[in-house]
């Protein structure tokens, strides 16, 4: 009971640092333009780096989609639809959810293992010594970066997994090419009443931009609160993908039940 009482502490504990920490970076918006060269760089380093992965990752996903669903919908006949399947699955779901694991163990554990060095190492003291804020200089542009990378990477993670669900289709399971685009694109062209994009694609969007948001405040959080040395630097790294990982998939599921509830 102890030791649950405990944990039930540390996660209320941790929990609101981040909260605070994400509050304390929107109130900074203001600071975006003058750290654009961060914000810039950021984003070429998070996005860059992993687009081979996301791209691998993405085609291959698509690939499987097409041929479980294909397998299936061939016993009874409407192979046609697999078009259809894959382009709504890679769009609300996938693609999103792909591209938020990515960068959770690639950017957001750098991020965390960077600012963690920096802790350990004394330089965030330093910067309170000179009375920087490191709210504006470490954590805002990464998670500027981040919230922008995060949905264009799922827009080349959904396109991909479409092309590759085709590439099964045609080869496998012999739907023609032309047959499964067009149910893609048509299963992909209601547009939403108060954005014009596909509401599929709008929904998926928006999920990315909040998963960049929590990716990056748990990995900046984590490596703020990093202590005892490489080690700690360590447990920190590992925190912030476990954490991330986790808050993507029950906030997907919350945000999945908002948008699709009615």
């Amino acid at each position: 009971m102890i030791a649950f009482t405990r944990m039930l502490r540390d996660f209320c504990a941790e929990t609101g640092f981040r909260a605070a920490l994400l509050a304390q970076a929107f109130a900074r918006v203001g600071a975006i333009p003058a750290r654009r060269k961060m914000i810039a760089d950021q984003m070429v380093s998070s996005g860059l780096g992993v687009l081979h992965v996301v791209l691998l990752v993405g085609l291959f996903m698509g690939m499987i989609v097409s041929l479980q669903t294909g397998i299936e919908l061939a016993r009874i006949g409407q192979q046609d639809q697999i078009g259809t399947i894959v382009a709504i699955s890679m769009a609300r779901e996938m693609g999103p959810f792909i591209t938020a694991t990515i960068l959770a163990a690639t950017v957001g554990s750098s991020i965390a293992a960077e600012i963690g060095t920096m802790a350990v190492s004394e330089e965030l003291a330093a910067l309170e010594v000179l009375s920087i804020d490191r709210v504006k200089l470490l954590v805002l542009p990464r998670l500027v970066a981040l919230a922008l990378m995060c949905p264009l990477l799922t827009v080349v993670c959904d396109a991909i997994g479409i092309v590759g669900g085709g590439l099964v289709a045609q080869s496998q399971l012999h739907v023609g090419s032309q047959l499964y685009f067009d149910s893609a694109f048509e299963a992909l062209r209601d547009l939403g009443q108060t954005i014009a994009l596909p509401k599929d694609v709008f929904a998926g969007l928006t999920k990315s931009f909040v998963f960049g948001l929590i990716i990056a405040s748990i990995a900046c959080s984590q490596g703020l609160q990093a202590k005892g040395g490489a080690l700690g630097v360590g447990h920190a790294t590992r925190g912030a993908v476990r954490d991330s990982i986790i808050a993507v998939i029950v906030s997907n599921y919350f945000m999945t039940w908002f948008m699709y509830r009615g």
